[in-house]
């Protein structure tokens, strides 16, 4: 008797605790992804994840009856929660994730009131309120985006003075971002992007919050996932100066071709105010009168464990900086520091007080082992040249990477070769690109990490006093 009075409140509580728990999950794909649904639905990197989930969970909540709850709650609800633990980028309440669960939780509410008055038990529609908060949430967040986009657009126009850098490449967006500011920091009143904020929608809330009629100069990180999206960002800023550098495969899975990657970056000299534009000569452009070739007349590049030497324009410069590819880096900022006007020898100056950009070579010392922090490099050209450099090392080589990220098994296949010629041991974390990178591998000792949870208990168990251990790009665990 009692149990015929509790069984439909309690049944109805856990249908709407089961879509609770099914919308949190949805979310924080649709998160991970940049709330694109092509992405969560087509490009998704753990597809098993969705069938174990999603999928299966409504097939039987589905066909099973009130015997699914014993489903939801012994396993489901459990597997959902040791899942989200073990993630290394959780769900980041953010603004819009706290709209987003009060839309959630109206549409929820407004279905079961909805059944409520029709005499009718607890709805049993699963699919209904998370599609309904998606397509609520998409819209308010467009109409969010466009007010503060014209608020934004409005304090670009009332500072007469500022001067916009546009900085895009297929790899050290961030790190040029960061050591332009750096050259310039001391000669102006300068704002850059914050960490590695380059979307219109964060750079439209960076100018709200950030940007005043003090500002001298405004740098700007641009990224790109599809054609467009750079030159979205240039018509929106309409930049004076524009840097552009090295073209690469990199996200060659969304843009098909090396080409498109090309002409998407490019985008960023759609600008009706350009003075100066500052290429890579990977671009494929021309030298003009307002197109530099930045690399054109860099050479003598020596990098080694203890800094970086280079000339530009028959100019020798030295940095601490590790890594080759920092010297292209560099010299575009060189470039666009004299263009403003700054002088070299303050230049030569700022560059020795340089340090590597957090989590791009960042050389440590622990327990008796030299430690280098490169989890944020993510393309061949770069991490290749970093493994060069680690080759210079005498001692054991110890290298803990996914791989890159987003790139064909085809580049993967060529690191593991350069792996194989430099280092001592192989420590792979991620399955993605684990078959690619075992495809050359004949010397080095491998160890296959199948929880980044235990990292460290690996470290300690395979490395020792005097190795030196790289860490080469990272891979969230949803990749």
């Amino acid at each position: 008797m009692i149990f015929d009075i509790i069984k439909e409140p309690f049944f109805g509580v856990s249908s709407i605790a089961f879509c609770a728990v099914l919308c949190f999950y949805v979310i924080t794909c649709f998160q991970w992804f940049s709330y694109k649904a092509s992405r969560v639905l087509f490009h998704f990197t753990r597809p098993l994840w969705h069938l174990v989930f999603v999928i299966i969970p409504l097939v039987l909540y589905y066909t099973s009856g009130n015997w699914f709850f014993i489903y939801f709650y012994f396993a489901y609800l459990p597997s959902v929660i040791l899942w989200h633990k073990k993630l290394d980028k959780k769900l980041v309440f953010t603004a819009r994730i706290k709209r987003f669960f009060a839309f959630f939780g109206v549409a929820v509410l407004s279905l079961n009131l909805f059944n409520y008055l029709k005499f009718e038990n607890f709805s049993k529609d699963m699919i209904s309120p998370i599609i309904i908060s998606l397509i609520i949430s998409h819209f308010f967040e467009k109409f969010m985006a466009f007010k503060y986009k014209k608020q934004a657009k409005n304090r670009l126009d009332e500072n007469k003075n500022l001067q916009i850098i546009l900085i895009t490449a297929s790899y050290g967006k961030t790190s040029i971002k960061n050591f332009l500011f750096a050259l310039l920091k001391d000669d102006f009143n300068v704002h850059k992007t914050p960490r590695s904020v380059n979307t219109l929608v964060g750079i439209i809330k960076d100018i709200n919050e950030n940007i005043s009629q003090k500002t001298q100069i405004y740098i700007a990180e641009a990224g790109a996932r599809q054609s467009g999206d750079i030159a979205e960002i240039s018509t929106f800023l309409n930049q004076q100066i524009v840097v552009v550098g090295e073209i690469g495969a990199q996200h060659i899975e969304y843009f098909k071709t090396l080409e498109n990657i090309r002409a998407t970056k490019l985008e960023a000299l759609q600008t009706n105010r350009l003075k100066m534009a500052f290429l890579h000569s990977s671009t494929q452009k021309n030298e003009s009168e307002n197109i530099k070739i930045y690399d054109k007349n860099l050479s003598d590049i020596v990098a080694t464990l203890d800094g970086l030497n280079f000339t530009l324009d028959n100019m020798p410069y030295f940095s601490p900086l590790l890594g080759k590819f920092n010297a292209f880096n560099l010299a575009c900022c060189i470039e666009v520091a004299k263009f403003l006007g700054v002088d070299n020898d303050r230049i030569k100056s700022r560059l020795l007080g340089l340090e590597n950009v957090e989590h791009r070579l960042v050389k440590m010392q622990a327990n008796g082992k030299i430690i280098i922090d490169d989890s944020f490099n993510g393309n061949f050209a770069g991490m290749s040249q970093s493994y060069e450099l680690v080759g210079q090392y005498r001692g054991r080589k110890v290298l803990v990477t996914p791989g890159i990220v987003e790139a064909s098994v085809e580049l993967n296949e060529r690191l593991s070769r350069v792996i194989d010629e430099i280092f001592d041991m192989l420590i792979i974390t991620s399955p993605l690109n684990a078959q690619a990178l075992l495809k050359h591998i004949k010397n080095a000792q491998i160890v296959i990490l199948k929880d980044k949870n235990k990292m460290q208990e690996i470290l300690i168990e395979h490395t020792k006093t005097g190795d030196l251990v790289l860490f080469s790009n990272d891979a969230p665990s949803f990749m």
